[in-house]
């Protein structure tokens, strides 16, 4: 991807990096929030059985002493002589570690808290025990990175093979101080990452047979369930249109499900979304002006629950969006765009989309 659509992805939706010429793209990457899988913790928790330490050395490298490596998304081999322990990652990736016992020391990307409620990308994370590198785009504190000595960066891509939040114009300087990992989040099934992140935290010394972890995903399983039979029930009972967006004070934005993971993943379940088209090549909205806000016919609605995403009391101000009859109706839940790609992260989401579908009724 060029350069240029990374300069405000995920800062303030008002930022004057919006009117550029490139907003569009900018846009575009802006959108990207995440998306990954749910398939395989079941066998990578198998494959622990009563010999846990055994698992762990499987496919992604060594959790004892010795050298450790992990084969990324993009095809990179991270290597080390041991196993790493000063671990920076994107916000939401330390948070979906952190589901896994695995600690990190520093992080990037925006954790400060929304209306006085923690910021979802960070989890269950402690902040106040970490080194905070930048909360906006373009801010990773290169002189603060090098100075933890990192042993391994940790990010997210949307698609490959740029690292999310690692400014492209000092991505060579960053990744020369430590190797670096990638997951990819986009246009794929939510169940890829979550098993690719799954086996990276195994890789990290995770123990897979701990009963936060496997209650965790017990929990998950149980949400899935849930989920595919609140969507197969409105289904039957004459369906029910779902849309995800976000916006900014310009123009509002419909996901294309395809192109995130968790929407991806929902519709596998069965839920049935407002299709946007593709608004450029990257692929991931549909913009509309406010105008126009009322194009798609919608029974519920799924806002952007991150920082940088235009705020319910801003969405009030616009009178094609108060016209919405899913917003009329108070058929409206939040978009968890970047949740932390772990079990524990997702099970809430799918409950609460569950709880959403269940309760909304199909409008006319």
């Amino acid at each position: 991807m060029p350069d240029s659509p990374l300069n405000s992805p995920l800062n303030s939706p008002n930022s004057s990096a919006f009117r550029r010429p490139t907003r569009a793209s900018a846009l575009t990457r802006r959108s990207l929030l995440t998306g990954a899988g749910a398939l395989g913790i079941g066998a990578l928790l198998t494959a622990c059985g009563s010999d846990g330490k055994k698992a762990k050395a499987d496919s992604a490298g060594s959790a004892e002493s010795g050298p450790w490596s992990f084969k990324d998304d993009r095809g990179k081999t991270a290597k080390t002589d041991q196993l790493p322990q000063k671990i920076v990652a994107f916000i939401s990736t330390a948070a979906a570690l952190h589901d896994y016992g695995v600690e990190c020391t520093g992080v990037f990307g925006p954790s400060e808290p929304i209306g006085g409620k923690p910021n979802p990308q960070a989890g269950d994370l402690d902040l106040t025990k970490l080194t905070g590198l930048g909360q906006a785009w373009g801010e990773f504190n290169i002189e603060k990175y090098a100075a933890l000595q990192p042993d391994l960066l940790i990010s997210n891509m949307f698609p490959p093979p740029d690292l999310w939040f690692v400014p492209a114009e000092s991505a060579k300087k960053i990744e020369a101080l430590a190797p670096s990992v990638g997951i990819t989040g986009g246009r794929v099934s939510l169940r890829q990452p979550l098993k690719r992140y799954t086996e990276l935290a195994q890789s990290l010394g995770a123990d897979l047979t701990a009963k936060k972890i496997t209650d965790a995903k017990a929990r998950f399983d149980r949400a899935e369930k849930t989920l595919r039979e609140a969507a197969a029930a409105k289904k039957a009972d004459g369906g029910l249109k779902v849309l995800a967006m976000t916006g900014d004070a310009e123009q509002m934005y419909v996901g294309v499900p395809d192109s995130y993971c968790d929407l991806n993943y929902f519709k596998e379940l069965g839920v049935d979304f407002v299709e946007g088209e593709k608004s450029d090549e990257f692929g991931f909205w549909e913009f509309l002006s406010w105008e126009n806000a009322d194009k798609y016919h919608a029974d519920l609605i799924m806002i952007d629950n991150r920082s940088t995403a235009l705020p319910a009391a801003e969405l009030a101000k616009r009178p094609t969006w108060n016209r919405l009859p899913a917003v009329k109706a108070d058929q409206t839940t939040p978009w968890s765009m970047e949740e932390r790609y772990s079990y524990a992260g997702f099970a809430p989401v799918l409950e609460q989309l569950a709880a959403a579908i269940t309760k909304s009724k199909r409008l006319v």
